[in-house]
């Protein structure tokens, strides 16, 4: 007959300690610090979401609308013309893809996890709850899903690259409908943002998996274990890449929502 020890701090045979750590450093800074930063960009991304403006500049249009879904698109960027409304604005079409990517993400389920869910909250630091279901139940449940987030996120990816190619042509002037192969302040910063997109993309553990997992002999893929190695080392910064690109789309749209409010002409140079 087997039996099945108790879990968890309050557990008997457990040292039971009143303190919930004995840690003496300042453990709780980073998980606030996470906490705080995330809040911020969750308050400024449903803003900009729901404001439904200043989101195109041409030849600029911002991360968080596109692809511009809605019928109230401007018609250089518009693609389907969905109904929209006060809600259901271009930016909510889309946002779920790039917010469920991240959500899910392997780093920031650590980094949500202890900030926001305190599980725990530190290393050697006692969590709050009861017991312990990891990702079997909802909601984390959906963490599962990681793997088809992924996939969208390429897709994504290569609609900002194709936005930051197309940023290059210009119009010749303020206004004007002749537009010429050149570069705007803009089209630097889309360009900066889709190649850290890339980067924090093609090093998330979901595509370590698809280059190099469920194979047994690398010798007999070369190609595929090419491309493991190299999206190896990709991977050893990925969490790096995961707050340098969340503040770098951030900037991408306020860049855009700036030059559009202020409808500025930005060029550096046009041919």
């Amino acid at each position: 007959m087997t039996t099945t020890a108790p879990a968890g701090t309050g557990a008997p045979g457990r040292a039971q300690i009143d303190a919930k750590t004995l840690r003496t450093d300042r453990w709780w800074l980073q998980p606030l610090v996470t906490f705080t930063v995330l809040v911020l960009f969750i308050i400024y991304a449903t803003l900009r979401a729901f404001m439904n403006r200043h989101y195109y500049q041409d030849p600029y249009i911002s991360p968080f609308y596109s692809p511009c879904l809605g019928d109230s698109c401007p018609a250089d960027v518009k693609v389907l013309g969905i109904p929209s409304n006060a809600f259901f604005t271009p930016a909510i079409f889309i946002l779920i893809f790039p917010l469920g990517f991240r959500l899910t993400c392997y780093y920031y389920r650590k980094a949500y996890y202890r900030s926001f869910w305190q599980s725990p909250p530190a290393c050697a630091v006692a969590e709050p709850h009861q017991k312990y279901t990891g990702e079997t139940r909802v909601p984390l449940i959906g963490n599962n899903v990681h793997r088809y987030f992924f996939y969208a996120g390429l897709v994504f990816n290569c609609i900002l690259t194709y936005d930051a190619v197309a940023a290059f042509w210009q119009p010749v002037s303020k206004g004007s409908d002749t537009h010429h192969f050149g570069i705007g302040v803009g089209t630097l910063v889309l360009l900066a943002n889709a190649t850290l997109l890339w980067l924090y993309t093609l090093s998330c553990h979901s595509c370590r998996h698809i280059m190099g997992g469920r194979l047994n002999h690398f010798s007999k893929h070369p190609v595929r274990y090419r491309f493991w190695t190299w999206v190896s080392k990709l991977n050893h910064s990925h969490m790096r890449f995961a707050w340098v690109s969340l503040f770098g789309v951030a900037l991408a749209d306020a860049y855009v929502w700036i030059a559009s409010a202020q409808n500025f002409y930005d060029k550096i140079w046009v041919s």
